[in-house]
């Protein structure tokens, strides 16, 4: 396939796509042809999709036909911003066709949503084609906390970081970032509740932006805990991560929290912030305790300090040995009191989920633990029990003590990374790898991540920056302007 092609598909973002397109260079469906290609070549060792969209081909041949159509109208028809973009969404988000939906496991298959998901629709007016569904540590790794391995999920098996076969996909957006990692997709969308798209982000060497929560919507998709669900991009590249977000931003009336956050959508877009020198004049944190104590590898030691030193270099003003009151608290969420919270909201959210469904195998989260005793096998039960779900059964709704750990967790929030940005007036907090994804999952906060280096055995780590709620435009800027002055990021060995 690559010798009908006068230039090489890997890596292309989608600037290069569209230009290609308008010099006729390419095509949607060489582009869709491309990457099934590479999910037959390589998906069956990287387990990083469930299922691939059987109409992906039709779609793109449709895509195609609309381009030319509106180069041969006088003055052209608009066509979306990812028109004939090939786009993974994990197996979460509902989409209205003849994919599945089933967060990994078999308690869904065959299931049928009543429409797509919101951001699903937004991707289908901008143009994109939904290539398939990306794996997932099944049902966000919920199941059981401590058994389920990240990346693994009983309808593709165990996801293969293809950096280092050896090493963690981490999850639970696992199969996204394996997948563009690998060209397998141009982009991808996953969800986080905590480190979810971060840290898979992070372990495959590509960008994850983890949005502020209503940003965008999480109709449609399966919930996991929606005080700190959202939804967003996972691409090889900051540019693409910001195209992505530019299309599925906006108030979703099935979504009441995005008419809150639709005040931080800039006009204009997310676009106008990739600059290359927007790291001048930046502000930006080190909390040093507990995050950069926590390298374990010499090399991403080495290699923070050194990232540290560019942000300088480029213009920032780096605050360094800051702290966060009650970190040790923040970063064991059993301590916290975030995982009781997290059961309470998931079975109250899967039990409304479930009910909307047209068809569904189940309907309660009282079902699912009993489709996976009747099915041990094939979920893997003596291997990987479901302690977790068989407690979020047990709770009923917020009580006193549910209530009380909520309002200690924004407390936690207000009074520690809030006040810490706002009294020393900082654009962002830097930090090494994922470790910092609690303090931004329990305050809603964005947060994105950029490839930065690679320990000796080919795993790589990321360096992720922070900020407050509706601060994407400055996040982006930190983040792009260290992507261009740093470029880190290599593909894998294995394409």
């Amino acid at each position: 396939m690559e010798g009908e092609l006068a230039f090489k598909i890997e890596e292309i973002t989608i600037k290069e796509i569209h230009q290609a397109f308008a010099q006729n260079k390419l095509t949607a469906r060489k582009l869709v042809d491309f990457y099934l290609h590479q999910i037959e070549t390589l998906n069956p060792l990287l387990r990083g999709i469930i299922e691939v969209n059987p109409d992906a081909q039709n779609l793109a041949d449709e895509a195609d036909k609309k381009r030319r159509s509106s180069s041969t109208n006088q003055g052209g028809n608009f066509l979306g911003n990812l028109h004939g973009i090939p786009v993974l969404v994990k197996d979460t988000f509902g989409t209205k066709d003849k994919l599945n939906t089933t967060a990994g496991s078999y308690a869904l298959l065959g299931s049928e949503v009543p429409r797509d998901a919101g951001v699903v629709e937004k991707l289908r007016e901008a143009g994109a084609i939904i290539l398939g569904k990306a794996s997932l540590s099944e049902w966000y790794k919920f199941r059981s906390l401590s058994g389920v391995p990240n990346g693994w999920c009983a309808r593709s098996g165990q996801g293969v970081n293809p950096y280092c076969p050896s090493g963690s996909p981490c999850g639970s957006s696992s199969g996204c970032a394996i997948s563009v990692a690998a060209n397998m997709a141009a982009v991808s969308l996953g969800t986080e509740t905590h480190c979810s798209i971060i840290c898979p982000a992070d372990h495959n060497s590509v960008v994850g932006l983890k949005p502020t929560v209503g940003l965008t919507s999480r109709a449609g998709i399966i919930p996991m805990t929606p005080l700190w669900d959202t939804i967003g991009p996972i691409c090889r590249n900051v540019t693409d991560a910001v195209y992505m977000l530019d299309v599925i931003v906006g108030v979703d009336p099935r979504d009441e929290v995005t008419r809150e956050a639709a005040k931080y959508v800039p006009e204009g877009g997310y676009k106008q912030f990739l600059r290359e020198d927007g790291l001048k004049g930046k502000r930006i944190g080190i909390v040093r305790h507990p995050f950069v104590e926590m390298i374990h590898g010499e090399i991403e030691k080495s290699a923070f300090e050194h990232h540290l030193d560019l942000l300088r270099q480029q213009g920032a003003t780096l605050v360094d040995n800051l702290s966060i009151p009650h970190i040790e608290e923040i970063m064991d969420p059993n301590h916290s009191g975030e995982a009781l919270v997290m059961m309470v909201e998931f079975k109250t959210a899967i039990n409304a989920y479930l009910k909307e469904l047209i068809t569904s195998p189940v309907r309660s989260l009282a079902d699912i633990i009993a489709f996976n005793e009747r099915h041990s096998e094939l979920e893997k039960l003596t291997e990987y029990d479901q302690h977790t779900f068989i407690a979020a059964e047990k709770t009923d709704g917020y009580g006193e003590e549910e209530k009380k750990i909520v309002e200690k967790l924004h407390k936690f929030s207000r009074n520690g990374f809030e006040k810490t940005m706002k009294d020393h007036e900082l654009d962002a907090m830097v930090a090494p790898g994922s470790r910092a994804s609690p303090v931004f999952a329990i305050g809603c906060y964005p947060a994105i991540t950029v490839p930065a280096g690679y320990e000796s055995d080919g795993m790589p780590f990321g360096i992720c920056f922070g900020g407050l709620k509706g601060t994407e435009r400055k996040l982006i800027e930190v983040a792009y302007a260290f992507e261009q002055s740093s470029k880190v990021r290599r593909p894998p060995s294995v394409v």
